[in-house]
């Protein structure tokens, strides 16, 4: 069984592209599907050890809100990849925007398709840590993206529990927080 993209054309062209895709199926037919393009993220998991904290982030998300009225999103540090740069190098870029946060040890955990169905990003998803020391800034993105982002260091323990109850919905966050509970399970108790 072969399926084939046949064409793409771009229907709209921002901070992404909109494309709509003629498929191919095996049997010959074609049909239509949307695809949304921004590129290539990172998102990082950072952790005190010795503290037993991370470090989040919560922000306001447009699309949550018109779905939910949610005000706030909590969710790990992340950032699209710009150019060519290195997966880490944005990680620790991102950090440091989004956080005030030097990083320490980087560890890839996956590099995932976040919204397979509509979207081309792929995702690199890391743990890092970080000390008391390494809150070197204010955080809270930069001011020309305007993103109006909260810095929270949080209990591991009690980002876990958030976890357990259904109440850490942003995905990638879930995904890294039940990684470093895989990895290191002494960190939360």
């Amino acid at each position: 069984m072969t399926f084939d993209v046949a064409d793409t054309k771009v229907v709209y062209e921002g901070w992404g592209r909109f494309m709509i895709a003629s498929i191919r199926l095996p049997d010959g037919q074609v049909i239509r599907r949307e695809i949304e393009d921004h590129g290539a993220a990172v998102a990082v998991l950072a952790y005190d050890e010795e503290r037993r904290v991370a470090l989040m982030i919560s922000q306001f998300r447009p699309a949550v809100y018109l779905v939910s009225g949610e005000q706030a999103v909590l969710e790990i540090i992340a950032g699209g990849i710009e150019d060519d740069e290195a997966q880490e190098v944005c990680a620790r870029r991102e950090a440091m925007e989004e956080g005030g946060l030097r990083l320490g040890r980087l560890e890839r955990i996956i590099d995932a398709w976040p919204m397979p169905g509509i979207s081309t990003e792929r995702m690199a998803i890391y743990l890092a840590t970080y000390t008391a020391d390494d809150r070197v800034g204010p955080g809270g993105g930069l001011d020309e993206e305007h993103e109006g982002i909260t810095v929270i260091e949080m209990p591991l323990a009690e980002i876990a529990a958030l976890a357990d109850r259904g109440a850490l919905t942003d995905l990638k966050s879930y995904a890294a927080v039940q990684a470093l509970r895989l990895k290191r399970p002494d960190l939360f108790t």
